[in-house]
């Protein structure tokens, strides 16, 4: 995540840097504070200037990139390529991933969410239905899909929960804020009234694939990603929770080739059984409209 300072901030938005304090003051500019200064994630500034933009009655948004930003996911790479879709994936995470889709950068937001507080919460749709700038987008159901605890073989610390993790002092691999897994981490230490600074971070990794190399080369001992990357890795997995992995995308562009190429592909023996092969998933309702705006 790109992050700013006051100045970089007030240089990106050509203001003053007067100016972009007044509007922390007044709430009005997204930002965070980081032992004592402001941050500006420049995802999150995109989102906001795109999202204020006025535009004459009649005149149709720019063409989103050919781009599936979000969350990484291995069955999704491969029917992106498999399909013939001609669509990349850039993973971002999926906080960032659907910032970037409503901002109009990316043709489609892959995307799994979790709430806090309940665990059975379908926070995929939960989200979406809070937010007022989605109503011509539709959410495509990819797959459901285990997570759980990377280890290394024999699964050394003996982890089976997050009460596990805290307490043996196994250093856990991060992942990126708002990224699905992220979000995950900091579900499970909420239900166990812990709090982040509990555990003993790791290295923070862009991907479940960086994840699993930290523990392979020995510089963390566990960390949270999908059944199919512990397979991949050779690491023994411990489950925590399946989940739902969806694409959110405007209606229009679900008509449109690309995307026709990939939902004919996400109902395929083919992609059935690669889903099969890698393990941990489920494509039983792949393509099956789970939100209209």
């Amino acid at each position: 995540m790109q992050l700013f300072t006051t100045s970089e901030a007030a240089r990106y938005l050509r203001l003053k840097e007067r100016k972009v304090y007044e509007m922390v003051a007044e709430g009005t500019v997204p930002c965070t504070k980081v032992t004592g200064r402001w941050l500006f994630p420049k995802a999150e500034l995109d989102h906001w200037l795109a999202a204020s933009i006025t535009r004459p009655a009649g005149m149709a948004r720019p063409e989103p990139a050919p781009i599936v930003a979000g969350s990484h996911d291995p069955l999704l790479e491969w029917a992106l390529r498999e399909s013939g879709s001609g669509l990349a994936t850039l993973a971002v995470g999926s906080e960032t991933g659907l910032a970037r889709f409503a901002a109009g950068e990316a043709l489609a937001a892959a995307m799994h969410l979790h709430a806090l507080e309940d665990a059975t919460a379908d926070a995929n749709v939960a989200v979406l239905r809070e937010r007022g700038d989605l109503q011509d987008a539709v959410m495509i159901g990819f797959c459901r899909r285990e997570q759980g605890f990377l280890v290394a073989s024999g699964n050394p610390h003996k982890i089976a929960t997050i009460g596990d993790v805290i307490g043996t002092r196994a250093r856990i691999a991060l992942r990126p804020k708002g990224a699905g897994a992220q979000l995950l981490l900091l579900a499970l230490l909420h239900r166990a009234q812990a709090k982040l600074d509990d555990l003993a971070a790791g290295p923070v990794c862009p991907t479940g694939p960086d994840i699993a190399q930290a523990i392979r080369a020995g510089r963390a001992d566990t960390g949270i990603a999908t059944r199919a990357v512990a397979a991949a890795a050779g690491l023994a997995f411990v489950p925590i929770v399946w989940e739902p992995f969806d694409l959110l995308l405007r209606q229009r562009d679900y008509f449109q080739p690309p995307m026709q190429a990939l939902a004919r592909f996400m109902r395929s023996d083919a992609l059935a059984a690669r889903a099969q092969e890698l393990g941990g998933y489920d494509v039983a309702e792949a393509g099956a409209v789970r939100f209209v705006g």
